[in-house]
């Protein structure tokens, strides 16, 4: 068993460690493979790193120089953050209404039973459930919309 376990990882390390090379053929296509080819030749490839290297005089931490990233005037940053602002209070109304016809959804379903839901209780507890569902939903969005906008 030992022996096995340690032909398993004799060989992985084999396979780690293999050669590679490059053939071009007649019509100057190129093939790169691990198994020798006559008029192949062998190229050394770096170790592979899985951490990205730092340029020099780079620290951790600390953001990139101002030239990688676009700058925009206050002006027109001031521009779009009302125009984004516009867009989330516009959302915010239409979700407003759509929160109140739902809670006047709620409240006329819950007062009336439809069809056979008076034999069959079940079925109006399943449709009450899914209009409190909807105001819920409702509700969540308005709270999500009110905090986007800083709003209490």
């Amino acid at each position: 068993m030992k022996t096995l376990a340690f032909l398993i990882l004799f060989c992985c390390g084999l396979a780690q460690a293999a050669t590679i090379y490059k053939y071009v053929d007649a019509n100057g296509n190129v093939t790169y493979t691990n198994v020798p080819i006559r008029g192949a030749q062998p190229i050394t490839l770096n170790p592979i790193s899985s951490y990205p290297g730092r340029k020099a005089g780079s620290s951790v931490g600390k953001p990139a120089a101002s030239g990688s990233y676009p700058s925009v005037d206050a002006d027109t940053q001031k521009q779009r953050d009302n125009g984004r602002r516009k867009i989330l209070e516009t959302e915010l109304a239409n979700e407003q209404k759509a929160l109140a016809a739902a809670q006047k959804a709620l409240a006329d379903g819950k007062a009336t039973r439809l069809g056979d839901e008076a034999r069959n209780y079940q079925k109006y507890l399943d449709r009450v459930k899914k209009l409190q569902d909807e105001v819920t939903d409702r509700e969540k969005n308005v709270a999500a919309l009110k905090d986007e906008l800083g709003q209490p």
